[in-house]
């Protein structure tokens, strides 16, 4: 017997997917947002993170709408590239204290300008980019600074989904996200 087509659950806000109608990149830091910001040292000194699956799958699934993910952190770790490259994820800057100059770099290599973007934080040094872009998303778990000036706040934590749902809601804006799901569901 089959089943019914799977109707999507998600319900966005109509605003929210106003805000993000035009993005076509989304910036992402890392530390507290593709992880929990916890820092995990090796007896040899090596950084170790833990990256969330569901946020991988939806940076995959952001290509694939042709929405760019980007990546501009204050770190830089070979675990973080090797995550990274597998998602395919090529714009990215890394150990880098001022995100605006790196941020306007991807920008330019894209031929896209402030008003496409969108952007991702949980602490200070993100609040620049965040409020140069057209929507300013924050994890549940941010610094409080960075939670007032967030078009929207996730209901999860970085690190735990939190990038997954702002790529959801990317796609349900471009109208992508129903097609995909009925493609992974069939």
């Amino acid at each position: 017997m089959a089943r019914a087509p799977l109707t999507p659950v998600q319900n966005w806000d109509a605003q929210l997917l106003l805000l993000a109608q035009d993005v076509r990149v989304a910036f992402f830091d890392v530390d507290g947002v593709l992880t929990d910001g916890g820092l995990l040292f090796s007896g040899e000194g090596e950084v170790l993170k833990r990256f969330n699956t569901l946020d991988g799958h939806g940076l995959k699934l952001l290509q694939k709408a042709g929405i760019t993910p980007a990546v501009v952190t204050g770190r830089d770790s070979p675990a973080l590239r090797l995550r990274l490259g597998n998602l395919g994820v090529t714009h990215a800057r890394f150990g880098t204290e001022d995100k605006v100059p790196a941020a306007e770099a991807i920008l330019g290599e894209l031929g896209l300008q402030w008003h496409q973007a969108a952007a991702m934080g949980d602490d200070w040094p993100d609040l620049p980019v965040m409020r140069r872009s057209a929507f300013a998303c924050a994890p549940a778990n941010a610094h409080d600074e960075v939670l007032a000036v967030a078009d929207w706040i996730t209901p999860r934590s970085g690190g735990e989904g939190a990038v997954r749902q702002l790529c959801d809601l990317l796609l349900a804006a471009r109208g992508a996200y129903a097609g995909l799901l009925a493609e992974y569901a069939s």
